[in-house]
């Protein structure tokens, strides 16, 4: 039987503007790099943006692998890896000049790959690309299409998953969770039978009409009733928001996933969190990535810098409007708030004027964590100094990313990594609180 040989994995130019060691991603399978592909890299290199910095950083390993080498042999990526190829023009095969009348750069990146199959009867030649519209293109002229799932999670798991709820508890350990001595508040999962979690953990456990809001606390591997408080003048309105709340002003939890659909009060919530304690730290920062409207981008917007980024951090703002009218009754609260944006130690801005910044006793909340990559995700957080807690907001399932989707997103990809960590919580909320028409949309329309 005649060994198999290596398949050839042909790269599109937003694989490596999503990982820039995307190259070492494909095992001992050889790396075609289209020249166009270098080409329109080179528009990226300049800028402060994910992308320009994965430009670079892609153009650095590719001048320390060539030295003196010559691309088009092809270059060995190291031992149990295949060779990178940079493949120059060639003349256009017939079925893509007829298909495609425009000679765009992803239509030559298509017909480079095209060239590579033909060339290549014996092995698969298989095109990755993140472009959804660019895999459809590539199967109708006879390609096969991939997108780049090295860094997408297999299973969304408790992502998604609402409240948990443990039924049929024994009422002698809730009546002890509700005891006043608060000696006695508190149970082991060995008690009540369940599993016991691995690290912060929020449930419900109910025997008939009674139940009660739990918490598991990792540190003291005991389980304590958490109970419903008003905050900065938000009152949370079901468990799941309850115990959001929780999360984030406990103090052990320094990384916060907190999902969920529009209206469920994610960032309400976190905003709320920030102002109760903000004397615990030097500056609350809240920050959104920048994704162009309706394709409209920063610059056809009218006005300077700050009119043409306004719009996109007014979601930010009615969010500080709404806890400013549930403390109407409470001036010297409100004073404070309009001080700590004079000051900025609030500071409401673009997430990529924050790159760069030092985050030490910083409460950092990322909102729309869902359109950043997973690269994004990780250096913000690996930005975190000494007393930073940093929350990440989002709907998994509303992302304006071209290029990410629910399992390769930067949020989902948060969630499922540090699942288990001690300094971690995710909490997803499922139930609309906007308002009963917001609500309604949202299930029907």
């Amino acid at each position: 039987m005649a060994e198999k040989k290596p398949k050839i994995f042909v790269l599109d130019t937003n694989v490596i503007l999503h990982n820039n060691r995307a190259i070492y991603a494909f095992q001992e399978n050889d790396i075609v790099i289209p020249i166009t592909v270098l080409e329109e890299l080179d528009k990226f290199k300049k800028g402060e943006s994910d992308l320009s910095w994965n430009s670079r950083q892609f153009a650095r390993e590719l001048d320390a692998l060539m030295g003196d080498k010559i691309p088009t042999d092809g270059i060995s990526l190291g031992k149990h890896y295949g060779k990178l190829y940079v493949r120059t023009h060639s003349p256009y095969p017939e079925i893509v000049k007829n298909s495609f009348a425009e000679q765009i750069p992803d239509h030559r990146i298509l017909a480079t790959a095209l060239i590579v199959k033909n060339e290549n009867p014996d092995r698969q030649v298989i095109m990755v690309t993140k472009d959804i519209n660019m895999r459809m293109k590539a199967k109708s002229i006879g390609l096969i299409a991939q997108d780049f799932e090295n860094d997408k999670i297999r299973d969304l798991g408790r992502i998604e998953e609402g409240v948990r709820i443990y039924d049929n508890v024994d009422s002698t350990y809730i009546n002890k969770l509700y005891a006043k001595n608060t000696k006695d508040c508190t149970v082991t999962p060995k008690e009540l039978g369940i599993p016991e979690p691995t690290t912060h953990d929020y449930f419900v456990l109910t025997n008939g009409s009674t139940s009660v809001m739990a918490y598991y606390n990792p540190k003291s591997k005991n389980i304590s009733r958490v109970n419903k408080f008003r905050v900065m003048g938000i009152e949370p309105r079901n468990s799941e928001q309850t115990f959001a709340m929780h999360a984030l002003l406990n103090d052990d939890v320094k990384l916060m996933a907190l999902t969920g659909t529009a209206g469920t009060g994610k960032t309400l919530l976190a905003l709320a969190a920030a102002l109760e304690q903000h004397e615990n730290y030097d500056q609350i920062l809240l920050a959104r990535p920048i994704v162009a409207l309706g394709n409209r981008d920063l610059g056809y917007l009218p006005g300077g810098e700050k009119d043409k980024i306004k719009p996109y951090m007014l979601p930010l703002f009615d969010n500080l409007q709404v806890i400013k009218q549930n403390l109407r009754n409470n001036g010297a609260k409100i004073n404070m708030i309009d001080e700590m944006l004079r000051e900025g130690t609030l500071e409401i801005s673009p997430l990529a004027y924050i790159r760069g910044r030092s985050l030490s006793h910083v409460f950092f909340i990322i909102d729309e964590a869902q359109n950043l990559t997973p690269h994004e995700v990780k250096t913000i957080i690996t930005r975190a100094g000494e007393g930073t807690k940093i929350v990440f907001t989002g709907d998994i399932q509303q992302i304006d990313s071209p290029y990410l989707d629910t399992y390769s997103n930067g949020l989902s990809h948060l969630s499922s990594k540090m699942e288990g960590q001690q300094v971690f919580a995710h909490m997803n909320l499922v139930k609309g609180e906007r308002s009963e028409l917001a609500d309604l949309a949202s299930k029907l329309l």
